[in-house]
């Protein structure tokens, strides 16, 4: 993965341990500041020691993010893009680009509690190999000072989270379509993808309606108010780990009003799998893998569809 001089430094910011968690951040406005429980190590239903899977046609998981992103041929880099333009307010991000010879659409990944996680670019460097142009926006940009080594602790990452106004969220993620649409290797039209609170987050896009927003994926956040669905116009994509239930539970209110409605809505409950089945592909006893495997190529095809 190249980076050129200008951003050597900012590589080194900031790649936020895969803990296998999602805190406990307050609520706000509705669901878009999402409740998430933790997924801890201990409960993933494989033995201590067991390696991880890595099925080069997914997002690496977790344990394996990191090597797959040191022999990735795709360019990436970090970014600032002002958060107003001519401001001086910017906000970072991580791009990696495709290897094809036609423009691409971009999608937006929205990342976990955890900011612009090791796992959260991996996830944009797969999705270039799938032939998009992935734009991954710290949302938590000016809300921490680097520690020692590249962490941040959960309980610091939730308490992060519990301040972002659901409003300069949504900003943020326009910002950063707009800034991968003005890229000369880009199509007008974007997607985005999010999970757990990103997945939420992923939804809530979708109801704030970005004209250029042409779908939203949500792995494993929790649905919008019913109320909120009525100016969704983008088509949605929802995959959800059978063994969830506090998320799985805002799902049958979404899906009857999406239907009436008419607005497209698929949610995919995916047999076994645990919350973060993505990132935690060694869990569940092999249901999240096979759970993975299942999901991402919908993902895939899903954005082909609607991003033309």
């Amino acid at each position: 993965m190249s980076l050129p001089p200008a951003t050597a430094c900012a590589a080194a910011v900031l790649s936020l341990l895969a803990f296998s968690a999602c805190a406990t951040p307050a609520v706000q406005q509705g669901r878009e500041h999402d409740e998430h429980l933790a997924h801890e190590p201990a409960a993933s239903g494989v033995a201590a020691g067991t390696a991880q899977p890595d099925d080069a046609n997914l997002p690496a998981g977790a344990l394996t993010v990191a090597a797959r992103l040191a022999t990735s041929p795709r360019h990436g880099e970090y970014v600032m893009i002002p958060r107003t333009p001519g401001g001086s307010d910017s906000l970072r991000a991580w791009v990696v680009y495709p290897e094809r010879k036609d423009k691409a659409p971009v999608v937006v990944v929205i990342h976990e509690i955890f900011g612009l996680s090791t796992w959260v670019r991996g996830v944009a460097d797969q999705l270039a190999a799938d032939g998009f142009i992935a734009v991954a926006p710290d949302l938590l940009t000016g809300k921490y000072t680097l520690a020692a080594g590249d962490t941040i602790m959960q309980a610091q990452a939730s308490a992060l989270i519990r301040t972002l106004a659901p409003d300069s969220v949504q900003r943020d993620i326009a910002r950063s379509a707009e800034y991968g649409m003005s890229l000369p290797a880009a199509k007008q039209s974007f997607g985005v993808v999010g999970f757990c609170w990103g997945g939420s987050t992923s939804f809530n896009a979708a109801v704030r309606a970005h004209p250029k927003l042409k779908g939203a994926v949500v792995y494993y956040g929790t649905a919008p108010a019913s109320t909120e669905l009525t100016t969704v116009r983008a088509p949605v994509l929802g995959l959800y780990g059978e063994n969830d239930a506090r998320v799985n539970a805002t799902i049958p209110g979404a899906d009857s009003t999406m239907k009436a409605l008419r607005k497209p809505y698929e949610p995919v409950i995916l047999t076994g799998a645990g919350h973060g089945f993505l990132r935690q592909q060694d869990g569940q006893n092999g249901a999240n893998l096979t759970a993975a495997r299942s999901a991402w190529p919908k993902t895939v095809a899903f954005f082909q569809r609607t991003l033309r």
